[in-house]
């Protein structure tokens, strides 16, 4: 029985280990500052609506509970993005309040209006194009229904007015109160992506020197974790391509995101080769069922290809076009040179020979980094015509 005790003893701890870490990082997650600066615009808009708020037209000011609500769906992390929401809400709230009313014709609330309400709203949630405002429109019918009482025209003013008043001001908050641009972290997104994926090519270059099966095999479970960095990667792009938009930062802060996008499409292509170059690897290391082979005398060859390929990937981000020419150059005649001796060899019978396979991929790796060397390149045409 005490033998049975101990895995549990011993896993309990790991298993508090695991769950304390998972909370500091959420917890560490909360507290940086994108999320800090989101939380004190919304902080600011909600007490500058709620402060407005009493002094509305009319019933709108028995209301003023709306006007905080208001900001605090309006913020968003970029001000397009608070526009849209802010937008959608109201949307939402209109179609909701106008379910209500035609409702009213029914009667006082019942179960079934109730029933009839959610359903409907549930239903028209479902209309393309409203976005977030989906979620407002039985939210709305449903507060219009039964907090309206015998007053619902006084009450959706006031709600649907105040809820507009409080999204102004977010969205005013957001657009004065330094509007971010995620630029720099998009450009460092695509950083490590490439980075990565030279060190991926390196560490493949280091197994086929090594003796067979290699002592060192994490770069064979990488391919998934590479495609979803390459996603990770888009999404922040992504990300940076909406914090301009209607950003007044955006003019002191210039970026070209159209290259960023370039730069992106580039990598992910760069992915889906070395994704290929790994299993094709890895197959023919590890599976018992893979016929192909590496013949004796082309690893180093290849190994080397493989590391010139990685070296002149990595120098994409040196500050030197040059030295960027020079290494997509020397790694291009390498594997042009090392494909000639493949050609020019007489095949062996036996297993397909996986090098040629390989061989292409890296090919097709330099076109890449050949197409995306030239649109980096500085335009020389004006000064040459002077």
């Amino acid at each position: 029985m005490a033998s049975d005790d101990k895995p549990d003893g011993g896993s309990h701890p790991t298993r508090l280990g695991k769950a304390g870490r998972a909370v500091r990082a959420s917890v560490s997650a909360a507290l940086l500052w994108p999320r800090l600066q989101l939380a004190a615009k919304a902080a600011i808009a909600a007490g500058v609506a709620f402060f407005i708020a009493p002094f509305m037209p009319g019933s709108a000011a028995d209301y003023p509970y709306y006007a905080p609500l208001g900001a605090l769906v309006a913020m968003y992390e970029n001000v397009s993005g608070s526009m849209r929401q802010g937008f959608q809400t109201l949307v939402g709230l209109a179609i909701g309040i106008g379910l209500a009313f035609m409702l009213f014709s029914l009667g006082d609330p019942s179960p079934l209006t109730v029933a009839i309400v959610m359903g409907l709203g549930v239903i028209l949630a479902g209309l393309p194009r409203i976005g977030s405002g989906s979620d407002w429109i039985p939210t709305a019918a449903l507060l219009v229904l039964l907090v309206g009482g015998h007053n619902p025209d006084k009450f959706s003013f006031g709600y649907l007015f105040q809820m507009g008043v409080g999204v102004s001001v977010g969205i005013l908050v957001n657009l004065l109160v330094f509007p971010p641009l995620h630029f720099k972290a998009a450009a460092l997104s695509l950083a490590e992506l490439r980075l990565a994926l030279a060190r991926q090519l390196r560490d493949m270059s280091k197994a086929l020197q090594e003796n067979w099966p290699p002592e060192h095999e994490d770069w064979s479970r990488r391919s998934e974790a590479l495609a979803a960095h390459a996603r990770s990667v888009r999404a922040a792009v992504q990300k940076a391509d909406a914090s301009r938009r209607a950003n007044p930062r955006r003019r002191l802060h210039p970026r070209d995101v159209e290259g960023d996008y370039r730069d992106l499409r580039d990598l992910e292509r760069l992915t889906f080769h070395i994704q290929d170059v790994t299993q094709v690897l890895s197959d023919v290391i590890w599976a018992t069922d893979h016929p192909f082979v590496i013949p004796d005398g082309q690893a180093a060859p290849l190994a080397d290809a493989m590391a010139l390929v990685g070296d002149a990937l990595r120098a994409v981000d040196e500050e030197e076009p040059q030295r960027q020419a020079e290494l997509i150059e020397q790694a291009d005649a390498a594997v042009q040179e090392f494909t000639a001796r493949i050609a020019a060899e007489e095949h062996a019978p036996g297993a397909p020979n996986a090098v040629e396979s390989i061989l292409l991929s890296l090919h097709r790796m330099l076109r890449v980094l050949k197409s995306g060397d030239a649109k980096r390149q500085p335009d020389t045409t004006a000064t040459d015509a002077g």
